[in-house]
């Protein structure tokens, strides 16, 4: 009697393990298309610094003055770019 319970002749995919196993690696993979579509059907759009500093002049933000040198970090830290030092008044000529 208990031989006919070590034996038995159930196909693989009638047991529940089986299903546990293999739908780990299926979703792994049907992530993996899922997200490729995205990437292929929608790409990131390039911004430079200069659409940056339009957009900020457009918005009109006004930084405060102790918070201007951690934004400028923020901004750089960011975008990557390096903002432009500004420009001194000329000193007159003699």
């Amino acid at each position: 009697m208990r031989n006919e319970s070590l034996n038995d002749d159930k196909p693989w995919w009638s047991y529940g393990h089986v299903w546990l196993v293999i739908s780990g690696p299926v979703a792994v993979i049907l992530a993996c298309i899922v997200t490729f579509y995205f990437i292929a059907n929608s790409p990131n759009q390039i911004v430079s610094g200069q659409d940056i500093e339009i957009e900020h002049i457009r918005s009109s933000k006004t930084i405060e003055s102790g918070d201007a040198p951690a934004m400028m970090a923020r901004n750089h830290a960011a975008t990557g770019v390096i903002p432009a030092p500004k420009a001194s008044p000329e000193l007159p000529t003699k």
